[in-house]
């Protein structure tokens, strides 16, 4: 029965990507993947579909519900701003300024500096999604790059990589090794810069080859694409003022302390929801694009009720693959999984490369990975002789790497708010978000091996 279960697990994984790639809706391939795991390791079928796939901790539901106001305020906003040309209007601005062939450039330091001050990935995807469809319509670049400099911006060295980073994995390490955020910064820098540099160069070198034959922008159904005449667009500071206002009232918990008084309540209610209080955020910047641009207001339920249903997809996509990695963690094979790689005969670090990202893939999270990886296994890698700076580090960007196979749940997210299918977008994302993670990962591996930390 055990050998049947390792099976299920394994088979599970291999049919939701089989299913993914195929193009199947990936909230049916989520179910039927979660069925096949439960038949093959005997698990019993109403608790773990209610409460393992639906409901417990690490349910769709629970995920969908927790989420819920920020999707919806993300996809709003992102909605406004594009519905009322000031989307347009900043891309405008930085075509004018960089050149639209540096599309994807601008698009991945956009991703970068919002996310590596705190803001996530989520939120970027929605606040950055409205201002790179401009952008790829005056470069006339596939969409499929602009999801993978999203990836690349979004998704690996801002998360993984760079010392200090507010990102949750970075978080998860420091909290379970005792370290600081801070943990082994060379290593941390070199990581980054492998991933900076490849993410780059295969981005402009696949955009001069789609260039070459002739494949350019074409945008998906509900895509809000504004063909007006400049001049009928908000000037591009004004055009900012509400992302500008959105990414400010997101990192202000950061940036400013407070003794006492309404500011000091409210700072502490913000540091304290990392959820509701950027949703809030977007909500103010909605309603301040209401306020700012006439054109919207007649429209404004429209708009409102348009972006609210519009939401509501990528979420529940996302929450299928959390419900499936609910009842992937039911099963003994799991467990019995990662203590393979443990008691190996690898070198440990190589032994521990390898349970990070045995433990990610699985479950398609960094974050769910990293953190079954800290409580289960880190201490153990320690007492092979390992520096916890090294663990937190190496352990941090290994995460990075496998989680994002194409049952991950941020890539089905992405790839819905871009109205993008796994055919169409997942081999360039792919590149980004996995083998060049993974290059990173043996990279900084070599370079503690010579004392580098």
């Amino acid at each position: 029965m055990e050998i049947v279960g390792y099976f299920g697990l394994l088979g599970s994984v291999a049919l939701l990507i089989w299913l993914a790639l195929r193009g199947v809706d990936i909230m049916f391939a989520a179910i039927l993947s979660s069925l096949f795991i439960i038949v093959t390791n005997a698990l019993p079928l109403a608790d773990s579909l209610l409460n393992g796939f639906a409901s417990g901790p690490l349910g769709a539901f629970t995920f969908a519900g927790k989420f819920f106001f920020l999707f919806a305020a993300g996809v709003v906003f992102g909605r406004a701003m594009g519905d009322s040309g000031a989307a347009a209007s900043i891309a405008l601005a930085l075509v004018r300024r960089l050149g639209a062939d540096r599309a994807l450039i601008i698009t991945t330091i956009a991703c970068a500096a919002l996310t590596y001050g705190g803001v996530v990935v989520f939120v970027v995807i929605f606040a950055v999604y409205p201002l790179g469809l401009q952008l790829l319509k005056e470069a006339d670049i596939p969409k499929r790059l602009f999801c993978a400099a999203l990836a690349l911006g979004a998704g690996t060295f801002t998360l993984t990589a760079l010392p200090g980073t507010p990102s949750i994995q970075n978080a998860i390490s420091a909290s379970a090794l005792g370290t600081s955020l801070t943990a082994a910064p060379l290593l941390g820098f070199i990581a980054a810069a492998v991933m900076i540099v490849l993410g780059i160069w295969y981005l402009e070198h696949q955009r001069v080859r789609a260039k070459v034959a002739g494949e350019g922008f074409i945008p998906g159904p509900r895509d809000v694409i504004q063909e007006r005449d400049s001049s009928d667009l908000p000037s591009w500071p004004f055009a900012a003022l509400p992302l500008v206002i959105v990414i400010a009232l997101i990192v202000s918990p950061r940036l400013f302390t407070f003794e006492f008084g309404a500011l000091a309540e409210l700072m502490q209610f913000a540091s304290a929801q990392p959820i509701m209080w950027p949703s809030i955020s977007l909500g103010v910047g909605t309603i301040i694009c209401l306020a700012l641009f006439g054109n919207i207001r007649k429209t404004a339920f429209t708009t409102l009720g348009n972006g609210t249903n519009d939401s509501l997809m990528p979420m529940l996509n996302s929450a299928a693959i959390i419900g499936y990695g609910g009842v992937v963690v039911q099963t003994a094979g799991f467990q019995q999984l990662g203590d393979v790689v443990l008691n190996s005969s690898l070198p440990p670090l190589l032994s521990l490369f390898g349970s990070v990202s045995v433990i990610s893939a699985i479950t398609g999270s960094a974050s769910g990975g990293l953190q079954i990886f800290m409580q289960t296994m880190a201490q153990d890698y320690i007492a092979m002789g390992l520096d916890p700076e090294v663990v937190h580090r190496v352990a941090t960007v290994a995460a990075g790497g496998f989680d994002s196979l194409p049952h991950c749940g941020a890539v089905i997210t992405m790839l819905t708010i871009t109205q993008l299918t796994h055919k169409e977008a997942y081999r360039d994302t792919g590149v980004i978000t996995v083998v060049i993670p993974v290059i990173a990962t043996l990279t900084i591996m070599l370079a503690a091996t010579m004392g580098i930390r």
